[in-house]
């Protein structure tokens, strides 16, 4: 008999009830409704379909971290990364979709909160984030866009963005440009500024265009180079103080990187589904793969470090949700859940052999897609730097 090891009585149960009951829902949703949609549309690079949409509205997927006052689950981190690890099991660009509800609102004034978060919970006002430029990506602090205000009080913007994922069917984009400029140059993230765009879904507004990044990956929505020339903003779109928008960029950024955390995870687990069942179905040699011991041992060493990264991305997350400031440990959870998401979904596709290499089997599409989470929210050079400056000092 397997004797199976008790959690100690005074053991925290991170997994409640109610998480489990989440994650079960997420996971089924993922595979009878996300599932078949990405393998229709990512072969063709298709987009989501406005149902998909719709219904992750109705099941509140766009709510968990907002208010219950504004019609949100008022959930936290812990259980908006469930949520985010199940999805991406199927779509990786599914799981990004979530963050378009979730975690957008930062900066919205109380008036813009009990006027949009409602929307947004619902999934009817989804977001998008132009932040990034050709020479301000991990360096933020050099953002050259520029609004400024003009004699009638409202702001004229110009200037570029690059990577803003979802702008042209967002209902709103979070932009951040340069107000003023210090004379300092070590003080460089002062004079950015944050505003709020409305506009259509579907379209960009006047003064504003934009151009489709030829992505390797990461399909169902486009991500775009915008251009602003002489785009006009009201007075009352700025968020917050003006030019301390870097502040408000930077503050989500442990939400951010556990959340692809969450989302590494979920492709190296369905990597790792998707080569046993492979190597119960395959023969060589009269054999299933699944006879052969070095094939049983990758099995073995994928799982475990799947195993190790959700666990700290759980830990991670309980830190955030109960308020302890923990950056290097999230900046930690991103970079080994990335880096252990592309060496697992390689070691699937490998298995796999040259059907790996196809598009007949799901396995490439998580191996392109797990490429991409050690690039954005910081690459994994970001992350390391992050932690050594910690550790041994700027």
């Amino acid at each position: 008999m397997t004797h199976k090891p008790q959690p100690r009585a005074d053991a925290p149960t991170l997994m409640t009830e109610e998480r489990i009951e989440l994650q079960q829902l997420a996971r089924q949703f993922s595979q009878e409704v996300v599932l078949p949609i990405a393998d229709e549309l990512d072969p063709v690079e298709g987009e989501f379909p406005p149902e998909l949409i719709e219904q992750m509205g109705e099941m509140g997927f766009f709510g968990i971290l907002i208010p219950e006052e504004y019609g949100g689950l008022g959930l936290g981190v812990f259980e908006y990364c469930l949520v985010a690890e199940e999805l991406a099991r199927a779509w990786m660009s599914v799981s990004g979709l979530l963050a378009r509800g979730n975690g957008m609102g930062g900066g919205f004034s109380p008036e813009q909160e009990a006027r949009l978060l409602p929307q947004v919970a619902r999934g009817e006002r989804l977001g998008a984030f132009a932040l990034s430029e050709a020479e301000a990506g991990s360096d933020v602090a050099n953002i050259r866009c520029r609004a400024e205000r003009s004699t009638d009080g409202d702001w004229i913007v110009n200037g570029t963005k690059m990577w803003c994922t979802y702008a042209d069917q967002a209902d709103y984009i979070i932009l951040f440009a340069r107000t003023s400029t210090d004379p300092d140059p070590s003080k460089r993230h002062r004079g950015i500024s944050a505003f709020l765009i409305e506009k259509e879904r579907g379209s960009f507004p006047a003064g504003m265009s934009g151009t489709p990044a030829r992505k390797i990956g990461y399909f169902g929505w486009k991500t775009w180079d915008l251009n602003f020339d002489d785009f006009r903003l009201p007075a009352d779109a700025l968020l917050g103080e003006e030019g301390r928008g870097f502040y408000q960029a930077v503050s989500g950024l442990e939400v951010g990187r556990v959340h692809t955390a969450a989302r590494s995870i979920g492709l190296a687990q369905a990597a790792l589904d998707d080569a046993i069942y492979y190597m119960h179905q395959r023969e060589q040699f009269g054999h299933p793969l699944a006879d052969f011991q070095h094939l049983r041992f990758s099995i073995a060493d994928m799982a475990a470090q799947i195993e190790a990264g959700r666990a700290l991305m759980y830990s991670v997350c309980t830190a955030i949700d109960t308020g302890q400031r923990c950056s290097t440990e999230a900046a930690m959870a991103k970079y080994m859940a990335a880096e252990m998401s592309e060496r697992v979904t390689s070691q699937a596709l490998q298995i796999h052999g040259g059907a790996g290499y196809t598009k007949d089997f799901r396995v490439e599409r998580h191996w392109r897609d797990a490429r991409l989470t050690k690039i954005f929210e910081g690459s994994s050079e970001i992350q390391m730097r992050i932690i050594s400056d910690d550790l041994l000092g700027r």
